[in-house]
């Protein structure tokens, strides 16, 4: 075991390195002041670490010593993103110092990065969407907030694709509506015959104007995002929804919705404008949750 004396000199040998490196931060890679900040924060609690250890530098350090850092680390609750960052942090320390010839080889390289435990999308009960669907009066608004909920939840739409449609945009009778997607990427999504009927209610009421927008606000202008999120989010608690209800929700719900009764990924990613089957996977596992729903409350093996 080192003694005090051993441990301060220690500190000072581990501290000069990344002051070192900080420097080399600020005054060659001119980063912002940040992300400075953060490598050093970082490689601070790593070098507190180490000095525990009994480490007077960095030349010792192998792939063992690495992963008890991230282990005590994670015991402790960091989180994976936080671990990633800290590996990251090292990683980049190291190459510097054998840029310098401080250090032969890069232990940090050999260490797997944690995985990122990715936040599911919330999504919405169907009997809370039919709540939210179910028409009780001939207003135009109401029938407009109505529509807006159908078409983001039976063609699965962006916000910002429902505000961008246009009356020509819509077939009626193919049953079929244009979007833009990202990237300017065009896309016909299909309609349910019960959205055709309340677009077919709702275009009859809509006010004649010089635009050509599918949604207008009350100067006859095409619509913002932020009204559409307005008016589903008063739309759910109108009908008694608990939660708070957002546009990209219906999308989801769409998605999880449609893969569980085709349980074909493709179709869903063409269904959401996915460009990449990676975007379209996460919704494997919201497929996976109602599964586990199910199970629990029929599976006689299940926890009651």
């Amino acid at each position: 075991m080192v003694n005090n004396k051993k441990n301060k000199c220690e500190n000072a040998i581990l501290t000069k390195q990344i002051e070192d490196f900080v420097s080399y931060l600020s005054v060659e890679k001119n980063y912002a002041e940040n992300t400075i900040s953060s490598y050093e924060r970082d490689l601070l609690k790593f070098s507190s670490f180490l000095n525990k250890k009994g480490f007077n530098d960095f030349k010792g350090i192998d792939s063992d010593t690495l992963n008890l850092f991230i282990m005590e680390l994670r015991n402790a609750g960091t989180s994976g993103k936080s671990l990633k960052r800290y590996l990251s942090s090292i990683r980049v320390f190291f190459t510097f110092l054998m840029e310098r010839d401080e250090l032969e080889i890069n232990p940090a390289l050999s260490i797997k990065t944690p995985k990122i435990e990715r936040d599911l999308p919330k999504t919405i009960d169907f009997d809370d969407l039919k709540k939210m669907m179910t028409i009780k009066s001939s207003k135009y608004k109401e029938l407009r907030s109505v529509l807006m909920i159908e078409l983001l939840y039976s063609c699965a739409l962006r916000v910002s694709e429902l505000v961008g449609i246009n009356l020509e945009d819509i077939d009626m009778n193919e049953g079929f509506v244009k979007v833009m997607g990202k990237g300017g990427k065009a896309r016909f999504s299909p309609m349910g015959q019960t959205t055709i009927e309340v677009l077919k209610r709702y275009v009859k009421q809509r006010p004649n104007c010089n635009t050509d927008a599918l949604f207008i606000n009350q100067k006859n202008l095409r619509i913002s995002t932020r009204t559409v999120q307005n008016i589903v989010k008063n739309r759910a608690l109108e009908v008694g929804v608990s939660i708070n209800v957002h546009p990209h929700m219906l999308r989801h719900a769409a998605a999880t919705h449609f893969l569980q009764s085709s349980h074909d990924l493709r179709t869903v990613q063409e269904f959401l404008g996915h460009k990449s089957i990676k975007s379209t996977q996460v919704y494997t596992h919201l497929d996976f949750l109602e599964l586990s729903k199910v199970y629990d409350e029929f599976h006689p093996r299940a926890k009651k």
